[in-house]
């Protein structure tokens, strides 16, 4: 699907279903140098299953026209002018890595417009080094081998992979060189400080007041679940969900990804 966004075309997919603003809608939001097909393996179910589905690619990523916006802040202001676009007033938000701090922002700056936050492989701050941060930049290929090699557990595929002979690792490295390739402007860098930058999600989290669910991997060494403690404490309402996987947690261990989102879902009927 196709939407005029403050000027530019932004591509959302929706799941294998034409898009009905009247349906339950959960809008995906991918993280650094990613797309929506990162959320293929959980949008087409709930895209069958009554919801309406939003898996957006962001300004500069994917099928969605640039440039990449350079804040948390920008871009969860761009979301929300997604929705006005899509004829969106309410909606249950996903995001992953840089998408949760994306999903935390927006419900803070329109929080009658939130339903429910889902957070995976999310913390704060969401700190990124200095040296990955100038390799990002000055190296990107090389950024890219780096973070994909900490973003998954294993090099092998986990039973609940999709299929015999899918490469998690090569199909997540795939994507992230795409996306370079697309967008040449630095994209990594651009993602990375913003996720570096972002200083407002503890005040975001304090004031969150609709349901919440962390999503976090066991085996993730890019956002490890122990050093969700600040988020995880001020959103004291909040239920948090373990899996056995890496930051990529979305295609290493689909099913119970999807399990957890599905039941979150259902239970804000």
């Amino acid at each position: 699907m196709i939407l005029d966004v403050h000027g530019k075309t932004t591509y959302c997919y929706t799941g294998g279903k034409p898009f009905d603003p009247s349906l339950r809608t959960i809008v995906f939001i991918h993280g650094a140098q990613n797309d929506h097909s990162v959320w293929a393996l959980q949008t087409r179910y709930f895209a069958h299953h009554g919801f309406g589905v939003l898996a957006l690619d962001l300004p500069g990523h994917g099928r969605s026209s640039g440039p990449a916006l350079e804040s948390v802040e920008a871009m969860a202001d761009w979301l929300l002018a997604l929705l006005d676009a899509a004829g969106v007033e309410r909606a249950l938000l996903a995001g992953h890595s840089m998408g949760s701090l994306i999903a935390l922002e927006a419900s803070h700056r329109a929080p009658d417009r939130v339903t429910g936050l889902a957070l995976l492989g999310t913390t704060y701050p969401m700190k990124v080094s200095e040296s990955l941060l100038e390799t990002s930049r000055s190296d990107e290929s090389r950024a890219i081998d780096m973070v994909n090699i900490w973003s998954h557990s294993t090099i092998a595929p986990k039973p609940s992979c999709p299929g015999p002979g899918f490469s998690v690792m090569g199909g997540s490295q795939r994507l992230m060189q795409r996306m370079s390739q697309l967008n040449p402007e630095h994209l990594f860098y651009t993602d990375f400080t913003a996720c570096n930058a972002y200083v407002h999600g503890e005040a975001a989290a304090t004031a969150a007041r609709c349901p919440a669910l962390f999503i976090l991997g066991t085996r993730d060494v890019m956002t490890p679940p122990r050093s969700t403690k600040l988020l995880t404490s001020a959103m004291a309402h909040a239920s948090v969900v373990h899996v056995d996987a890496g930051h990529q947690m979305m295609a290493e261990q689909p099913d119970a990804v999807l399990d957890a989102l599905y039941g979150f879902a259902c239970a804000k009927k």
